[in-house]
């Protein structure tokens, strides 16, 4: 069996969606830190390329070896929605924002990325990039910090979820959710979502 730490990453301070936009995250809060880095195993962590999970990932690393980044464990691309407001969206692009809301498998942002797309691309980098390192370090688990949008399509894979039911469960900042996969990657067990220690 292995096990995957799922840690979305610290509060960011932008306006607006962030998706792509590599902006800074908040580490203020020193104690939920101190108290996710006791949480989670010693394992090696991975994080998307975005600064907001690799600064977070630095900051609960302690002794765990942190990663290369891997490209395909970023957030949604929401292109020309990105920086702007749920609200401002809503004005801009009413029909379609209401579609990416409520059935996001096919509808996607101008120029950005659907849920399929997004999940297709978390799939391919779990197999490509973060099962093959685990076999090759003979570890059983990692901690994998990223994003809201990426953990979703995790939940709803791993619990046989549609993605706006998915999209429905709370992932706070530094949040926990655990998912157990088989030792060839597949037939995955949700464990717990976003549990905030």
């Amino acid at each position: 069996m292995i096990r995957l730490w799922w840690v979305r990453h610290a509060p960011v301070t932008a306006r607006g969606l962030a998706g792509r936009r590599d902006v800074p995250a908040d580490l203020s809060d020193r104690a939920a830190l101190e108290r996710l880095a006791r949480f989670l195993p010693e394992a090696p962590i991975f994080t998307s390329p975005l600064l907001r999970t690799r600064a977070t990932a630095a900051a609960i690393a302690g002794t765990r070896p942190v990663l290369p980044p891997v490209a395909g464990l970023r957030e949604f691309d929401f292109g020309a929605w990105e920086g702007l407001t749920p609200a401002e969206i809503a004005a801009r692009d009413p029909a379609l924002s209401r579609r990416f809301w409520t059935d996001p498998s096919t509808a996607a942002p101008p120029g950005g990325e659907s849920w399929s797309e997004v999940a297709a691309r978390v799939d391919a980098a779990l197999g490509a990039k973060v099962l093959p390192v685990l076999h090759r370090r003979g570890a059983q688990e990692a901690v994998i910090v990223s994003h809201f949008g990426v953990i979703a399509t995790r939940i709803a894979w791993a619990g046989g979820l549609a993605p706006r039911a998915a999209l429905a469960h709370p992932i706070p900042h530094l949040s926990v959710t655990r998912i157990d996969l088989g030792s060839d990657g597949g037939a995955g067990r949700l464990v717990f979502v976003a549990r905030c220690v």
